[in-house]
C-alpha cells in the first residue's frame, strides 16, 4: 500500500469525492486567501474579501470553510503539496536519508521565507486551530510527513522511524515559528533541522540491535 494510502487511513469516514466544478471553486479560494495573506498576513484575510476575490457567494466560502482558520490551514496544505510537486521533479540530492530530508526541509523553509506574510498567516493559523480543525491540521501533518518519506525513500517506515519523522516534523514547524518571531537566524534553523535529521539514520533498521 503506498504510503499516501497508508497515511489516509485515520478511521474517519471519507468525504465525497469534489466534482470538477467543485474542485476548481475550492482552488480560486485557496489561490485568493495566499494571495491576500502573501500582501498582509494574517489580518488581511477577510472571508468577504476571499468570497469576492475568488468569485464565489459568502456563503458558499463558509461551506468549504466554517472559519478564517479552517481556511488558512487549508492554505498551508495546498501550499506544502505544490512544494511537494517541486521536489518531486527536482529531489534533494544528499547520499543519506538524513542529508536528503534536511535540504528538502530546507528548500521548503526557504519557500517559505520568500513569502514571510503567507508563512506567518499560515503558521498562527495552525497555532490557534481548536479541536473543530483537526482535519485540516491533520492534512497538513500528512502532506508533511509524506514529503519527507520520499525525500528519505521509503515506502514502508517502520514504526520508529514514523517516530522520528513525527519529531522531525515539530523541529520544523517550531524552526519555523521562532524564525518568524525574530528570534532565531536561516543559519540556526539551518544547524536545529541538520541535527534532528540525524534521527533518521539512528532508527534506519541496519542500525538497529
Amino acid at each position: 500500500m503506498p504510503v499516501e494510502a497508508k497515511l489516509e487511513a485515520t478511521g474517519r469516514p471519507a468525504s465525497p469525492p469534489l466534482t470538477e466544478r467543485q474542485e476548481a471553486r475550492r482552488r480560486r479560494i485557496l489561490h485568493a486567501s495566499a494571495q491576500l495573506a502573501s500582501r498582509g498576513g494574517f489580518d488581511a484575510v477577510q472571508m468577504r474579501e476571499v468570497a469576492e476575490s475568488s468569485q464565489v457567494a459568502l456563503g458558499t466560502l463558509y461551506r468549504y470553510f466554517p472559519s478564517k482558520v479552517h481556511l488558512l490551514v487549508a492554505t498551508m496544505q495546498d501550499q506544502l503539496e505544490r512544494m511537494h510537486g517541486t521536489l518531486r521533479k527536482k529531489p534533494p540530492q544528499g547520499e543519506t536519508a538524513a542529508e536528503r530530508v534536511a535540504e528538502t526541509l530546507m528548500r521548503a523553509f526557504r519557500a517559505l521565507q520568500r513569502e514571510p506574510h503567507l508563512a506567518d498567516a499560515m503558521v498562527r493559523a495552525l497555532t490557534f486551530a481548536d479541536r473543530s480543525v483537526s482535519p485540516e491540521v491533520d492534512q497538513v501533518s500528512r502532506q508533511t510527513t509524506v514529503i519527507i518519506l520520499d525525500a528519505m525513500g521509503q515506502e514502508n517506515p517502520t514504526p520508529e522511524q514514523l517516530s522520528a519523522v513525527r519529531v522531525i516534523e515539530h523541529t520544523w514547524h517550531s524552526a519555523l515559528i521562532t524564525w518568524l518571531s525574530g528570534r532565531a537566524s536561516i543559519a540556526q534553523v539551518k544547524i536545529d533541522i541538520e541535527t534532528v535529521c540525524r534521527l533518521i539514520d539512528l532508527t534506519a533498521p541496519q542500525n538497529k540491535p
